[in-house]
């Protein structure tokens, strides 16, 4: 698994980050800073609750299975997850990352949909804009 030595791979799904680039480590996401977990999932989610996801960011070199075993970790403890990525490549494997963990969390009953929005982050103190996945019980 040949990683330069600038990147690393994590595959814990209750770390927030499952593949670091340097530009990914220079990220300012405080517009969707994560707060403590969810016990449990309800049906109904204030718009409050929607933004105490568990971020997951996402690049070009990230394993879409791996990615899609800390989403499904994820939605299993707090029952949502926010994925994000930046440029073409990165949301292409953040897309394969979602579908595979719908398959991961289907063998289990537990049917995930998944809600695409814009967000700006700060790299570099310069502004760029995110794919932000929102995935959720359904």
């Amino acid at each position: 698994m040949g990683l330069s030595s600038h990147e690393t791979e994590t595959i814990q799904p209750d770390m927030t980050t499952v593949s670091t680039t340097p530009e990914e480590k220079r990220m300012n996401t405080s517009q969707s800073a994560p707060i403590a977990r969810a016990v449990g999932a309800s049906g109904t989610q204030t718009v409050e609750q929607r933004h105490n996801a568990e971020v997951l960011k996402v690049s070009t070199r990230s394993r879409p299975s791996a990615v899609a075993g800390a989403i499904a970790g994820v939605i299993r403890d707090s029952g949502m997850a926010e994925v994000q990525s930046i440029g073409a490549g990165a949301t292409n494997q953040a897309i394969k990352a979602v579908a595979i963990a719908r398959s991961y969390l289907s063998e289990e009953g537990v049917d995930i949909v998944c809600t695409p929005s814009f967000i700006d982050v700060a790299i570099d103190d310069e502004e760029r804009t995110a794919i932000r996945l929102l995935v959720e019980r359904r």
